[in-house]
């Protein structure tokens, strides 16, 4: 008990030295109460104008769940349609595969010349910042009917697709991994006589390679799921039978394919999480 008034003595010494932190109406506390109010007045705005009907969402969760019924058991109805949606999945893995691998080249190229440690130049690292967020603007679905347009239906109108939105993706990726790279190595190779793409070479591209190759295998499982969204507009791969099968209101077909393609990205991640490791656990035993 006798420590109680010694440390009430101190509170208050405290709050003499401090004022602020004990005061209930500070600037920080007002500000931070002002940005609450206004993202909640916000999201109510946007509750209203968007006309957000809970009855309607209630109603469509139980719609839902009568999808869900019809769904159960999958079933693809006889081995050839089986077939027939294992060479479309294996399309969609194609299409993301080759995407990703077209992107990656040119975004590492864009990377190095939007790195502001690379290149200086304060034109040249604006304009490659702009083409970057340019193309990446554009979603993977709206390049998707883009290529469709230009080269026809099929595959390689989705791979042109997922190259397209993945570079710019990637390129900013690149860019800031570069950015946020340790100096030193480049600084001691121009110290003794290196180039300045000596130094890139031996001073920063074993740092960011495996950064960059982390990333690449996240893209790649990314685009298969991608891939199969832009099935759906005629860039070949599952997304087609997947749109058939829903319009034909073939249910049990449907979940077979969703299974099917839950699967494959199942199967990508793990497959990319062991070359991932494998990756930064030869880095270590390099380092």
């Amino acid at each position: 008990m006798a420590e109680r008034p010694k440390l009430v003595a101190d509170t208050a010494a405290f709050a003499r030295r401090h004022p602020d932190q004990f005061r209930w109406v500070t600037r920080g506390r007002v500000v931070a109460l002002c940005v609450t109010a206004a993202m909640i007045a916000l999201f109510a705005l946007g509750i209203a104008v968007l006309e957000f009907d809970a009855r309607r969402f209630a109603l469509g969760l139980l719609k839902l769940g009568e999808f869900v019924v019809f769904m159960v058991p999958p079933s693809t109805g006889d081995w050839a349609t089986f077939v027939l949606y294992l060479k479309a999945l294996a399309e969609t893995v194609a299409i993301a595969l080759l995407g990703t691998l077209l992107a990656t080249v040119p975004a590492i190229v864009m990377g190095f010349v939007a790195a502001k440690t690379v290149v200086g130049q304060v034109v040249i690292h604006f304009l490659s910042r702009r083409i970057l967020d340019t193309v990446r603007g554009v979603d993977e679905l709206i390049w998707a009917l883009i290529w469709v347009n230009v080269v026809g239906l099929g595959p390689f109108a989705g791979i042109l697709a997922v190259a397209s939105a993945n570079v710019g993706i990637l390129g900013k990726l690149f860019s800031e991994a570069i950015e946020a790279a340790d100096p030193r190595p480049v600084e001691g190779v121009v110290s003794t006589g290196g180039s300045r793409l000596a130094a890139v070479r031996f001073g920063l591209w074993p740092q960011v390679a495996p950064v960059i190759a982390s990333q690449v295998l996240y893209y790649f499982e990314s685009n298969t799921r991608s891939a199969t969204i832009i099935g759906i507009v005629g860039a070949g791969g599952i997304g087609l039978h997947l749109a058939e099968q829903i319009r034909t209101l073939e249910f049990q077909h449907v979940s077979a394919l969703v299974l099917m393609i839950l699967a494959t990205v199942a199967a990508i991640d793990w497959l990319s999480d062991m070359l991932r490791f494998s990756i930064i656990g030869r880095r270590e035993v390099v380092g």
